[in-house]
C-alpha cells in the first residue's frame, strides 16, 4: 500500500508520538516500523518492551531494533539509585544497548526510532546526548515521548519547530500509523 523509497521519504521529518501510559505509543511505532520495513527501508534505533509475567508488568527491556539484542532496563528486581515508581533503572543497560543502537542507527539506518524518551531514559546523560545528536541529523526520526514529564530534554523536543507531535489515543491508535506514513512521505503537511 505504501511504497516509498528512501529518496521519496520526506527528508529529515521528525515525528513524536505521545500519549498516556498504555495508550499505544509503542504499538503505533511498531506498526509504522512494520510498514517501513515492508517498503524495504532500513530501520534502526531502540525499542522498549514491557516485561510481563502473569499479566503483571515487572519491568522493561531495552532492545536494539537492528540486532534484536536486549537487556533489562528497569525491573522490580533491580535496586538502583534511579527509581521510577516501583522499578529500579539500570542505566548501564540503557547506555550499552539503547545508546549503542541510536549511534549505529544514525550512521547506517534509513529511519531512526527512539522508544521512548521517558522518565527512566532521561536519567542517562549519554542517552540525552544521543537523542540530541539524532535530532540534528537529516534523517527521518520517529520517537515516542512521555506525555507529562517536564524533563528539560522533553520540553526542548516539544518546543522544536521541526518535530510534529501526534497524540495516540485508544480511538486513533489503529489509524495513526497510516497517518504517520503519509506524513513521512510528504503527503500530509
Amino acid at each position: 500500500m505504501f511504497t516509498a523509497s528512501v529518496a521519496e521519504m520526506h527528508r529529515g521529518i521528525k515525528i513524536g508520538i505521545t500519549g498516556l501510559p498504555g495508550a499505544g505509543k509503542t504499538h503505533a511505532l511498531l506498526k509504522v516500523i512494520e510498514m517501513l520495513e515492508a517498503d524495504e527501508m532500513k530501520v534502526g534505533g531502540m525499542i522498549t518492551e514491557p516485561i510481563i509475567d502473569d499479566n503483571r508488568r515487572l519491568g522493561f527491556y531495552v532492545m536494539d531494533w537492528q540486532t534484536k539484542k536486549r537487556a533489562v532496563l528497569a525491573s522490580t528486581d533491580i535496586h538502583s539509585k534511579f527509581m521510577v515508581g516501583k522499578f529500579g533503572v539500570d542505566l548501564e543497560a540503557l547506555e550499552k544497548v539503547g545508546v549503542g543502537a541510536l549511534t549505529k542507527a544514525c550512521e547506517s539506518a534509513d529511519v531512526v526510532v527512539i522508544d521512548e524518551v521517558g522518565k527512566m531514559e532521561v536519567e542517562s546523560e549519554k542517552f540525552v546526548s544521543a537523542v540530541k545528536a539524532a535530532l540534528d541529523i537529516d534523517k527521518p526520526i520517529l520517537l515516542t515521548l512521555h506525555k507529562k514529564s517536564r524533563n528539560p530534554l522533553l520540553q526542548d523536543i516539544r518546543r522544536r519547530d521541526d518535530i510534529r507531535i501526534l497524540e495516540v489515543t485508544p480511538i486513533n491508535r489503529n489509524l495513526l500509523p497510516y497517518k504517520i506514513m503519509k506524513l513521512m512521505k510528504g503527503e500530509l503537511l
